[in-house]
């Protein structure tokens, strides 16, 4: 046991800057300020800490992540959230989703470990077809699926969200329109008071559109929701430019039939991945994003 062993236990649900929200074994949540100037917690942090003054706390040591989650845009790569036992990716028949954006959801996650599902929202409306066109790679690749209409077939889109969420920590990524909020709103009437007043010491004033929150979806305290407002795109420059086709599935089954190990699948001879784009078992798509991903990857650009 660590020298901070002794100290209570408590959950990072909500952060901002050097200010986070931690909330103790019995539910009680407070402002808490990691000790010394480095500031190094995300939301899903188990950390060890000790009351100071009567509403206060100090954060004394951040305890050992299952993994974590990291996002990027065009300037830096930052962790935003740790220990999620799940992704569910929010796509929806309209707006048109984002194949890139998807395939960067997927391999984060697929370079964390953490299980993931993609939810096909809007089932209700005419270019539903088209979505799931779209959507066939990754149902062929065994990825689990699942079609709901949050509006349309409230109820029903819920009894079958819940078995896939119950005892999940489970991570909501959804742009804009695809209905994530009316999600969180369905499976979480009280969001806005999970949120609470003391949250606002947390913005000094100053509104964000970023925060990452920790929400309960029950009582027992068994169910979480992670949601990032205004979240657009997950980190990948944690990858290793050789460890990406091994992180899709669809390159994965192909890259050990290339004559070089060392095989970029962009222009070497007897490569196993083009070979398998031409015969339609890698989808075009699929295969471009690899290649602009891997551009990045390999640039050195951050």
């Amino acid at each position: 046991m660590s020298r901070f062993g002794d100290l209570d236990l408590g959950l990072v649900v909500r952060g901002h800057g050097r200010h986070y929200i931690v909330e103790d074994s019995e539910g009680q949540r407070r402002v808490c300020h990691p000790r010394g100037k480095k500031s190094d917690c995300v939301v899903g942090d188990e950390v060890r800490w000790a009351p100071s003054g009567s509403d206060e706390g100090v954060i004394e040591a951040v305890e050992p992540r299952r993994n974590l989650l990291f996002r990027q845009d065009e300037w830096k790569t930052k962790s935003f959230a740790a220990n999620v036992d799940q992704l569910l990716i929010l796509v929806a028949v309209e707006p048109v989703f984002s194949e890139s954006q998807l395939c960067r959801a997927l391999i984060a996650a697929e370079a964390a470990g953490i299980h993931t599902t993609i939810a096909l929202n809007k089932t209700d409306l005419p270019g539903t077809a088209a979505a799931r066109e779209r959507l066939a790679p990754y149902r062929a690749m065994g990825l689990n699926m699942m079609e709901i209409a949050l509006k349309a077939q409230p109820q029903q889109s819920i009894e079958t969200l819940t078995p896939w969420l119950t005892g999940q920590r489970s991570f909501v990524m959804g742009p804009s329109g695809t209905g994530k909020s009316t999600l969180i709103n369905l499976l979480i009437p009280d969001a806005k008071a999970q949120v609470g007043d003391i949250s606002q010491a947390l913005n000094s004033g100053r509104h964000t559109t970023t925060t990452t929150q920790w929400y309960w979806v029950d009582a027992e305290r068994k169910s979480a929701l992670i949601d990032s407002p205004g979240f657009q795109e997950f980190g990948v420059r944690q990858v290793e430019p050789a460890q990406l086709p091994l992180l899709m599935p669809d390159l994965r089954a192909h890259a050990d039939h290339c004559r070089f190990y060392n095989c970029t699948h962009q222009h070497e001879p007897g490569c196993g991945v083009r070979d398998a784009v031409e015969a339609g078992l890698i989808s075009a798509s699929r295969y471009r994003i690899y290649g602009e991903i891997l551009t990045e990857l390999t640039s050195k650009r951050w």
